[in-house]
């Protein structure tokens, strides 16, 4: 038989640490990314005696960053990134690194994201089972009816997949949008919405 006592205090233990564990995932990340706009900039700010200014590197990796947003917004700076890209597509484990690395960047940026019209649930591979689907055009068959043209993503990796056509009535708005779609691909299942649209259908 259980000790309720114990049984109680375990459950607060957990439950406390659920809700410290994101706080302090949060805290690390924030940290971290602080920490390396700090370094980036550390030996320009040595060179002229400013490195003991707390924030200051911060400050100026980030006006650094922008200016490169700048740069490479325009013609010829589209031109010399591309360059530097294609360079780096060429080293063999660099490439698959700088290449993931990407893709995962563009999702949560949006680029990715423009591409879709919209996010779906279809039945696949089999009646009952269902799968996440991207809307990447739509097209109409002799007698009217409208197909949707939809890209099945795998995980964790959303940029690899396979094409399907099937009938618009035959899908289920996620109601999501597509960035969340995409994030919800990524995280396993992990962050996507507790509830969703498939209840009522079954």
């Amino acid at each position: 038989m259980k000790n309720p006592l114990l049984h109680n205090f375990k459950s607060k233990i957990f439950a406390g640490i659920a809700a410290l564990f994101p706080i302090y995932l949060t805290y690390f990340v924030l940290k971290f990314l602080l920490d390396i706009l700090s370094q980036m900039s550390l030996p320009v700010l040595k060179k002229i005696g400013l490195d003991e200014i707390p924030g200051l590197g911060i400050l100026l990796t980030l006006v650094l960053i922008y200016l490169l947003g700048v740069i490479v917004s325009n013609f010829l700076g589209r031109k010399l990134f591309g360059l530097g890209e294609r360079i780096l597509k060429r080293v063999p484990i660099v490439n698959t690194i700088y290449s993931t690395l990407k893709q995962i960047t563009e999702t949560f940026t949006g680029k990715t994201a423009d591409a879709f019209k919209g996010a779906v649930y279809i039945q696949y591979p089999r009646v009952g089972l269902w799968t996440m689907a991207f809307i990447s055009g739509e097209s109409k068959t002799e007698n009217g009816q409208l197909h949707y043209h939809l890209f099945v993503p795998t995980t964790p990796n959303p940029t690899s997949g396979f094409f399907l056509m099937i009938p618009a009535k035959d899908t289920i708005p996620t109601g999501m949008t597509v960035e969340e779609g995409l994030k919800t691909i990524i995280s396993g299942g992990m962050l996507a919405p507790n509830t969703n649209p498939l209840s009522d259908t079954e």
